[in-house]
């Protein structure tokens, strides 16, 4: 193993990584497919499926910077093979939910929130990974390979889970998810280190390499010490990309939430066609995500991360404002899931400059501050999923995207105000 890894050990890491976003998409996703089975069993309305779908968000939002300072603090080796175990409980325990009382949906959407907070911690403890591991000039494209899993693991999810559905029961999508996660945990425990001095594996010149090409000192961030809370909150840069984070997050939970229902009871396909045409945008994020990030690079080490880091996240995020729109103008099915792809895979594109900017600037605290970031992007999620199906039941799907596509455009604008050369300075007092 060692002499596979060598020279390249950091980029075994960063598919480890990719396996667990994947698989904490198919954690997350897999409801969304089971949503009509358990909305049957559990006999509920458009609106309190989307309260189910919002409290798995609202856990996971408001635990985003909180996961991410335990991971500047204890690392994300630990951090994230604790957040697996959990996740792998209480996807179990979501199955399990018994039907026919009460306080059923009670139940189920405090588990759905409680299953939230645990998988709060991935991305902003893999963030606190690539500031660690990656060097500044690979950071895009070692992001977008991560958030590729997002793409991946959503994308497997719909045929997946349709089928154990059909043969097995809802419930049993449920425990398979948790099962592959716990593995997964298991191999990432065994394989991660926090640092690169840290592994036995590493050698001497990837060490070097790694910190020739770090923005921050070695020594910095193997101290394992954070910038005050106040000093992230303070800086504009963090402001801007977090509200550029909102209305991403706001667009990518369409997809996550509500495309399959949409295919299926809005455009009339059945559900092995739901299944299949409902894979198309997760295809295009996990395609798109490391396409950006390699992009991204290419144009920084050009023309500086202005332009690489800035100029791209805004590019892509309009252009998914574009097919947004004219996905509303599609008549046939099939051309509009197509469509909506391009929107899914054009605003991936920008993915890897928000976690490779707030890295770069945010050095020891990088788990925080993309936490907070991330948080905007999770807020952003649970308001659509409850404000989606709300706008949809009021005044027609078309005006549902139409607001996805507004909300495309101002997180485009908000790239202008970000300066991705200037790393966050504590405060004189």
């Amino acid at each position: 193993m060692r002499k596979l890894t060598e020279g390249r050990l950091r980029w075994v890491l960063i598919f480890w990584m990719f396996l667990l976003s994947a698989i904490a998409y198919l954690d997350r996703v897999n409801i969304s497919v089971a949503g009509q089975a358990i909305q049957k069993d559990f006999q509920l309305t458009n609106v309190q499926l989307g309260w189910v779908f919002s409290a798995f968000v609202i856990g996971y939002a408001l635990f985003q910077a909180p996961g991410g300072r335990l991971a500047d603090r204890f690392g994300p080796r630990i951090v994230i093979t604790v957040g697996v175990i959990w996740w792998g409980v209480f996807t179990t325990l979501t199955a399990l939910v018994p039907a026919g009382l009460s306080f059923s949906i009670a139940l189920l959407i405090g588990t759905r929130f409680v299953l939230g907070l645990g998988e709060a911690v991935v991305y902003p403890s893999s963030n606190r990974l690539v500031a660690t591991w990656i060097p500044s000039g690979e950071r895009g494209f070692a992001n977008g390979l991560i958030f590729a899993g997002v793409g991946a693991g959503a994308g497997i999810t719909p045929p997946l889970i349709t089928y154990i559905l059909l043969n097995w029961g809802w419930q049993w999508s449920f425990y398979i998810s948790a099962l592959i996660g716990l593995v997964a945990g298991v191999g990432w425990f065994l394989l991660v280190r926090d640092t690169p001095r840290q592994h036995p594996w590493v050698t001497q010149r990837e060490v070097d390499h790694i910190q020739a090409g770090l923005p921050v000192p070695a020594k910095d961030l193997e101290a394992h010490q954070a910038l005050p809370w106040g000093t992230i909150l303070a800086n504009r840069n963090i402001l801007a990309i977090t509200l550029s984070y909102f209305a991403f997050g706001y667009v990518a939970y369409i997809f996550f939430t509500w495309f399959f229902i949409y295919l299926s009871r809005v455009r009339g396909l059945d559900l092995k066609a739901s299944a299949l045409y409902s894979m198309l945008p997760f295809l295009a994020m996990a395609t798109c995500s490391p396409l950006g990030g390699w992009i991204a690079d290419k144009l920084t080490q050009s023309y500086g991360k202005r332009v690489g880091r800035c100029g791209l996240a805004g590019f892509g995020i309009a252009l998914s404002a574009v097919f947004l729109a004219l996905a509303t103008q599609v008549e046939s099915a099939q051309l509009a899931s197509v469509v909506l792809a391009g929107g899914a895979g054009a605003l991936y594109l920008s993915q890897s400059a928000f976690w490779a900017v707030t890295a770069d600037i945010a050095g020891t605290s990088s788990g925080s501050a993309s936490g907070l970031m991330n948080m905007g992007g999770q807020i952003g999620g649970a308001v659509t999923a409850s404000l989606t199906p709300w706008i949809a039941d009021h005044f027609g799907w078309t005006p549902s995207f139409l607001v996805a596509s507004g909300l495309c455009v101002l997180a485009s604008l908000a790239w202008i105000l970000v300066n991705p050369n200037a790393p966050i300075k504590p405060r004189i007092r």
